[in-house]
């Protein structure tokens, strides 16, 4: 068990994930139905206004928040407890990141900042809500530098020695976090604060948006990543196996590195301020990120395959029945895996130019958004809940509970696969993203939208219905989990921290040498951004001044 300072610092960052995510698929709920024709808001609260706060809570909010939940428990678990002063930092860090969620929630829940959870400009929020933007940025930056230190501490304590797999993979996603939050720091600085503020008349709404997507696209990649650290080091364990490949893991986590962040043209596809040469580069190299994931998809494979023969299964595909099927921890992750594979081929559309063309402003872009986060990695965290709170808590992970986390993932799965599907749908029969019910007149090609099984309005409303029915019963698990669960006073009762082995042993230590890689990904972004920022800079027309349209 980890230190009592620093469990208690993981479960503050939980119960704001979860504080978070109870807000979030409530508006979720709420935006279905309005979609759907079948409720109106009161005057006091606008479809916009519900937009954002869900968009901004689960995707930004929740996320984080337990992603370094799982940072801090982790990296105290696998390189030992927190300093005095890694641990003063880290709770600096939670406060600053707490404040900037709290106002910039507050000025949503105001009706000051309708500006969705991309924040477009000329859409101009309060610029209060900026600031919130900024002081949750900066916070976790604190938090990451905490963290940063404490893995400087091992490596200085245990020179030579290539770092545990799981503290190799956190640092890897903090740099990436960093780098990637540069773009968005000095948007909202530089930009959106003084126009907020009318310190200026205008704002250049290229490169607004130029800069939000160098930080958005590899934001996907800070959500992914966690969740790929618990698909490499936690299932293993499970399973009853070593880690694969400790090489063919951290080459993946570098790779990452590398090619997520030079890709965020690929969101702007069909905006005209952009050359075509620096969209199709960017493109390809998006098309680079698909590698790192084949090969994450190799790994577990082949630790499914590792395990099943092990317990003596034959022929093919014997190995599959003898996977783990009983333990929530494993069953909830291997769907957050499956639901992953029409995720990324989704994706590919997506980044593909001319298919891109068709799908860009549909809700095909929400299916794919939910079936990629909302279920690979949303369903992940849930199953690293399951555990992680007893773990920190010293509570029973009960019988009752284990039920319950069964009918929660299976909910959520069906709940996910009948909206996703029918968002998909609906997106390739036209119906845009980005707004309230509208029958455009009883056009036919709108009514289409609201009679078929599984294309309509109506299926999606359904599959956010029980969604939430599952949100509610994960909320459940986590307020038992936190104080209710009766403690584990007997070894056999008590919730390990499943850390796979990982044999070191062959894994080349230039692989740790984080200055090579930094050093490549800095060039990749600088031939990949470097000339159109600058052009925009240099050619920017006369900007845009502050619209408010709620």
């Amino acid at each position: 068990m980890i230190a009592l300072q620093d469990r208690k610092l993981a479960l503050w960052y939980i119960g704001v994930a979860y504080i978070a995510f109870l807000i979030g698929t409530l508006m979720g709920l709420l935006q279905v139905f309005i979609r759907n024709d079948k409720l109106q808001l009161p005057a006091w609260l606008d479809y916009y206004q519900i937009l954002t706060a869900h968009g901004v809570l689960l995707a930004l909010i929740y996320t984080t928040f337990f992603i370094f939940a799982f940072f801090v428990t982790g990296m105290s678990k696998s390189i030992g407890t927190f300093g005095p002063k890694v641990r003063l930092v880290s709770w600096i860090g939670f406060w600053v990141t707490l404040l900037g969620t709290v106002l910039a929630t507050a000025m949503i829940v105001a009706g000051e900042a309708s500006v969705l959870y991309t924040f477009y400009a000329p859409l101009m929020a309060s610029g209060w809500y900026y600031v919130g933007l900024a002081l949750f940025v900066v916070g976790t930056w604190i938090s990451s530098f905490a963290l940063i230190g404490h893995y400087r501490v091992w490596r200085k304590n245990n020179k030579g020695e290539l770092s545990p797999l799981f503290a190799f993979m956190t640092i890897t996603t903090i740099i990436l976090w960093l780098i990637a939050c540069l773009g968005v720091v000095a948007t909202v600085l530089f930009q959106y604060i003084p126009w907020a503020f009318g310190w200026t008349d205008t704002i250049n709404v290229e490169l607004s948006r130029s800069l939000f997507w160098f930080f958005g696209h590899p934001l996907v990649y800070f959500w992914l990543l966690p969740a790929y650290i618990a698909w490499y080091v936690i299932v293993p364990k499970i399973l009853g196996v070593k880690v694969f490949s400790d090489s063919l893991a951290r080459l993946a986590f570098v790779l990452f590195i590398l090619f997520s962040i030079p890709v965020g043209f690929h969101h702007q596809l069909t905006e005209p301020g952009i050359s075509n040469f620096w969209k199709f580069l960017q493109v390809v190299l998006t098309f680079m990120v698909i590698i790192p994931s084949l090969m994450t998809a190799f790994t577990m494979f082949a630790n499914f395959e590792i395990s099943g023969r092990k317990k003596g299964a034959t022929g093919l595909f014997g190995w599959f029945k003898k996977l783990p099927w009983k333990d929530v921890r494993f069953t909830s992750i291997f769907i957050a895996m499956a639901f992953f594979i029409p995720g990324g081929a989704g994706g590919i559309i997506n980044a593909s130019f001319q298919l891109n063309e068709v799908v860009h402003n549909t809700l095909w872009i929400v299916g794919h958004f939910h079936i990629t986060v909302g279920t690979p990695v949303a369903m992940t965290f849930m199953g690293l809940t399951f555990w992680l709170i007893p773990y920190l808590t010293g509570r029973k992970f009960t019988k009752s509970m284990q039920i319950l986390a069964f009918v929660q993932i299976i909910t959520w799965s069906i709940g996910m696969l009948l909206m996703s599907t029918a968002q998909h749908i609906l997106g390739l029969l036209g119906a845009p993203r980005r707004t309230a019910f509208s029958n455009y007149n009883n056009h036919p090609s709108a009514m289409e939208w609201f009679d078929g099984i599984l294309t309509s309005h109506v299926t999606m409303a359904v599959g956010g219905s029980i969604l939430f029915l599952s949100a509610m019963i994960l909320i459940y698990i986590v307020a038992m989990s936190m104080f209710l669960s009766p403690k584990a006073l007997k070894v056999e009762d008590q919730v390990e921290f499943p850390m796979a082995e990982s044999d070191k042993t062959h894994t080349p230590k230039w692989l740790e040498n984080w200055w090579i890689w930094i050093g490549i990904a800095f060039a990749l972004i600088i031939i990949a951004y470097a000339i159109p920022l600058s052009s925009m800079i240099m050619h920017a027309p006369p900007g845009s001044e502050g619209f408010k349209t709620w």
